[in-house]
Protein backbone atom coordinates (compact mmCIF):
# COMPACT_ATOMS: atom_id res chain seq x y z
CA UNK A 1 0.00 0.00 0.00
CA UNK A 2 1.25 3.50 -0.80
CA UNK A 3 2.42 5.74 2.03
CA UNK A 4 -0.27 8.04 3.37
CA UNK A 5 -0.35 10.58 6.18
CA UNK A 6 -3.02 12.06 8.40
CA UNK A 7 -4.62 15.16 6.93
CA UNK A 8 -2.60 18.20 8.07
CA UNK A 9 -3.94 21.59 9.02
CA UNK A 10 -1.53 23.14 6.54
CA UNK A 11 0.87 22.37 3.71
CA UNK A 12 3.96 24.59 3.49
CA UNK A 13 5.78 24.84 0.17
CA UNK A 14 9.22 25.94 -0.82
CA UNK A 15 9.09 28.15 -3.93
CA UNK A 16 12.11 27.49 -6.18
CA UNK A 17 12.34 23.94 -7.44
CA UNK A 18 9.02 23.04 -5.81
CA UNK A 19 6.25 25.29 -7.14
CA UNK A 20 8.26 27.36 -9.61
CA UNK A 21 10.54 25.94 -12.30
CA UNK A 22 13.22 28.51 -11.56
CA UNK A 23 15.54 27.61 -14.43
CA UNK A 24 12.93 28.99 -16.85
CA UNK A 25 13.49 32.43 -15.31
CA UNK A 26 17.16 32.31 -14.36
CA UNK A 27 18.40 31.41 -17.84
CA UNK A 28 17.96 35.06 -18.86
CA UNK A 29 18.58 36.64 -15.44
CA UNK A 30 21.92 34.84 -15.01
CA UNK A 31 23.33 36.14 -18.28
CA UNK A 32 22.14 39.71 -17.70
CA UNK A 33 23.42 39.83 -14.12
CA UNK A 34 26.98 38.74 -14.81
CA UNK A 35 27.19 40.85 -17.97
CA UNK A 36 26.30 43.92 -15.90
CA UNK A 37 28.86 43.03 -13.20
CA UNK A 38 31.51 42.78 -15.94
CA UNK A 39 30.48 46.09 -17.50
CA UNK A 40 30.63 47.80 -14.11
CA UNK A 41 34.08 46.33 -13.41
CA UNK A 42 32.89 44.47 -10.31
CA UNK A 43 33.40 40.85 -11.39
CA UNK A 44 34.92 39.51 -14.59
CA UNK A 45 33.80 35.87 -14.57
CA UNK A 46 30.49 34.18 -15.39
CA UNK A 47 29.89 31.03 -13.35
CA UNK A 48 27.91 28.35 -15.21
CA UNK A 49 24.12 28.57 -14.88
CA UNK A 50 24.15 25.05 -13.42
CA UNK A 51 26.19 26.31 -10.47
CA UNK A 52 23.64 29.03 -9.76
CA UNK A 53 20.78 26.53 -9.98
CA UNK A 54 22.67 24.25 -7.61
CA UNK A 55 22.67 27.04 -5.01
CA UNK A 56 18.91 27.56 -5.05
CA UNK A 57 17.47 27.20 -1.57
CA UNK A 58 20.38 29.04 0.04
CA UNK A 59 20.22 32.56 1.41
CA UNK A 60 21.40 35.09 -1.21
CA UNK A 61 24.58 35.98 0.67
CA UNK A 62 25.53 32.29 0.69
CA UNK A 63 24.75 31.94 -3.01
CA UNK A 64 27.23 34.68 -3.92
CA UNK A 65 29.92 33.34 -1.57
CA UNK A 66 29.63 29.99 -3.33
CA UNK A 67 29.44 31.36 -6.86
CA UNK A 68 31.88 34.26 -6.48
CA UNK A 69 34.29 33.23 -3.69
CA UNK A 70 36.92 35.78 -4.72
CA UNK A 71 34.50 38.70 -5.13
CA UNK A 72 34.33 41.94 -3.15
CA UNK A 73 31.48 42.81 -0.81
CA UNK A 74 30.54 45.57 -3.26
CA UNK A 75 30.17 43.00 -6.05
CA UNK A 76 28.01 40.73 -3.88
CA UNK A 77 25.76 43.59 -2.78
CA UNK A 78 25.38 44.70 -6.39
CA UNK A 79 24.57 41.11 -7.39
CA UNK A 80 21.77 41.16 -4.78
CA UNK A 81 20.29 44.29 -6.37
CA UNK A 82 20.61 43.02 -9.94
CA UNK A 83 19.18 39.61 -9.12
CA UNK A 84 15.90 40.95 -7.78
CA UNK A 85 15.68 43.73 -10.41
CA UNK A 86 16.11 41.35 -13.34
CA UNK A 87 13.89 38.66 -11.83
CA UNK A 88 11.04 41.12 -11.34
CA UNK A 89 11.48 42.60 -14.82
CA UNK A 90 11.40 39.17 -16.44
CA UNK A 91 8.42 38.01 -14.36
CA UNK A 92 6.60 41.15 -15.51
CA UNK A 93 7.44 40.15 -19.09
CA UNK A 94 5.81 36.76 -18.57
CA UNK A 95 9.02 34.72 -18.36
CA UNK A 96 9.14 31.63 -16.11
CA UNK A 97 6.61 28.88 -15.40
CA UNK A 98 5.20 26.74 -12.62
CA UNK A 99 5.74 23.00 -12.60
CA UNK A 100 2.97 21.03 -14.37
CA UNK A 101 -0.31 20.71 -12.46
CA UNK A 102 0.90 22.97 -9.64
CA UNK A 103 -2.02 25.43 -9.66
CA UNK A 104 -4.54 22.60 -9.98
CA UNK A 105 -3.01 20.67 -7.07
CA UNK A 106 -2.98 23.75 -4.86
CA UNK A 107 -6.63 24.37 -5.70
CA UNK A 108 -7.57 20.78 -4.79
CA UNK A 109 -5.79 21.03 -1.43
CA UNK A 110 -7.47 24.36 -0.74
CA UNK A 111 -10.89 22.90 -1.55
CA UNK A 112 -10.29 20.25 1.12
CA UNK A 113 -9.91 22.94 3.77
CA UNK A 114 -6.13 22.75 4.08
CA UNK A 115 -4.29 26.01 4.65
CA UNK A 116 -1.47 26.70 2.18
CA UNK A 117 1.75 28.63 2.77
CA UNK A 118 5.06 29.37 1.11
CA UNK A 119 8.30 29.38 3.12
CA UNK A 120 11.27 30.44 1.00
CA UNK A 121 14.83 31.58 1.61
CA UNK A 122 14.33 34.08 -1.23
CA UNK A 123 13.69 37.81 -1.18
CA UNK A 124 10.25 39.12 -0.23
CA UNK A 125 9.49 40.87 -3.53
CA UNK A 126 10.59 37.87 -5.58
CA UNK A 127 8.49 35.34 -3.66
CA UNK A 128 5.38 37.51 -3.73
CA UNK A 129 5.74 38.49 -7.38
CA UNK A 130 6.22 34.88 -8.56
CA UNK A 131 2.97 33.98 -6.79
CA UNK A 132 1.17 37.02 -8.20
CA UNK A 133 2.39 36.75 -11.79
CA UNK A 134 1.71 33.01 -11.94
CA UNK A 135 -1.83 33.43 -10.63
CA UNK A 136 -1.53 31.45 -7.40
CA UNK A 137 -1.17 34.20 -4.75
CA UNK A 138 -4.83 34.05 -3.69
CA UNK A 139 -4.55 30.34 -2.87
CA UNK A 140 -2.11 30.97 -0.02
CA UNK A 141 -2.80 31.97 3.58
CA UNK A 142 0.70 33.43 3.84
CA UNK A 143 3.87 33.94 1.81
CA UNK A 144 6.88 33.79 4.14
CA UNK A 145 10.40 34.65 3.01
CA UNK A 146 13.77 34.98 4.70
CA UNK A 147 14.05 38.33 2.96
CA UNK A 148 11.00 39.69 4.75
CA UNK A 149 11.60 38.26 8.20
CA UNK A 150 15.42 38.18 8.22
CA UNK A 151 15.53 34.64 9.56
CA UNK A 152 18.89 32.89 9.74
CA UNK A 153 17.54 29.50 8.60
CA UNK A 154 14.44 27.91 7.11
CA UNK A 155 13.91 26.10 10.43
CA UNK A 156 13.42 29.53 12.05
CA UNK A 157 11.23 30.80 9.21
CA UNK A 158 8.87 27.83 9.41
CA UNK A 159 8.78 28.06 13.21
CA UNK A 160 7.61 31.67 12.91
CA UNK A 161 4.96 30.71 10.35
CA UNK A 162 3.60 27.93 12.60
CA UNK A 163 3.50 30.23 15.63
CA UNK A 164 1.87 33.10 13.74
CA UNK A 165 -0.98 30.89 12.53
CA UNK A 166 -1.13 28.55 15.55
CA UNK A 167 -0.66 25.49 13.36
CA UNK A 168 0.03 22.17 15.07
CA UNK A 169 0.17 19.75 12.11
CA UNK A 170 1.68 20.47 8.70
CA UNK A 171 3.60 19.03 5.79
CA UNK A 172 6.74 20.75 4.52
CA UNK A 173 7.19 20.27 0.77
CA UNK A 174 10.50 21.14 -0.89
CA UNK A 175 13.43 20.03 -3.01
CA UNK A 176 16.45 20.84 -0.85
CA UNK A 177 18.02 19.66 2.40
CA UNK A 178 17.01 22.97 4.02
CA UNK A 179 13.36 22.02 3.49
CA UNK A 180 13.84 18.61 5.11
CA UNK A 181 15.69 20.27 8.00
CA UNK A 182 12.86 22.81 8.39
CA UNK A 183 10.37 19.95 8.62
CA UNK A 184 12.38 17.86 11.06
CA UNK A 185 13.30 20.90 13.16
CA UNK A 186 9.60 21.68 13.61
CA UNK A 187 8.28 18.10 13.90
CA UNK A 188 6.50 18.19 10.53
CA UNK A 189 6.12 15.62 7.77
CA UNK A 190 8.93 16.16 5.23
CA UNK A 191 7.94 15.64 1.59
CA UNK A 192 10.78 15.81 -0.90
CA UNK A 193 10.27 17.02 -4.47
CA UNK A 194 12.52 14.80 -6.58
CA UNK A 195 11.56 16.37 -9.92
CA UNK A 196 13.55 19.63 -9.78
CA UNK A 197 17.07 18.27 -10.07
CA UNK A 198 18.71 21.45 -8.71
CA UNK A 199 20.27 19.68 -5.71
CA UNK A 200 21.87 16.31 -5.05
CA UNK A 201 19.60 13.28 -4.58
CA UNK A 202 21.17 12.73 -1.17
CA UNK A 203 19.65 16.00 0.07
CA UNK A 204 16.23 14.35 0.28
CA UNK A 205 17.44 11.12 1.90
CA UNK A 206 15.86 12.04 5.25
CA UNK A 207 12.47 13.03 3.78
CA UNK A 208 9.49 10.94 4.89
CA UNK A 209 8.53 10.43 1.26
CA UNK A 210 9.52 11.83 -2.14
CA UNK A 211 7.22 12.73 -5.02
CA UNK A 212 8.00 12.80 -8.74
CA UNK A 213 5.27 15.28 -9.69
CA UNK A 214 3.08 17.74 -7.84
CA UNK A 215 -0.30 15.88 -8.09
CA UNK A 216 1.18 12.97 -6.08
CA UNK A 217 0.63 15.14 -3.00
CA UNK A 218 -3.11 14.43 -3.19
CA UNK A 219 -2.53 10.66 -3.04
CA UNK A 220 -0.61 11.08 0.23
CA UNK A 221 -3.75 12.26 2.04
CA UNK A 222 -5.52 9.55 4.05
Amino acid sequence: MAIQFERPEAVIFDMDGTLFETATLLETVHERLFRTLREEGLYDQTPPLEELLGCLGMLLEDIWRNLMPDSSEEARLRADELMVQYELEDLEAGIGRLYPQTAETLQRLKEQGIKLFVASNGLEAYVKEVARHKGIADLFDGLYSAGEFQTASKVDLVAKLLADHQIKTAWMVGDRSSDVEAAKGNHLVAIGCAYAGYGRDSELAEADVCIQEMPELLALLK
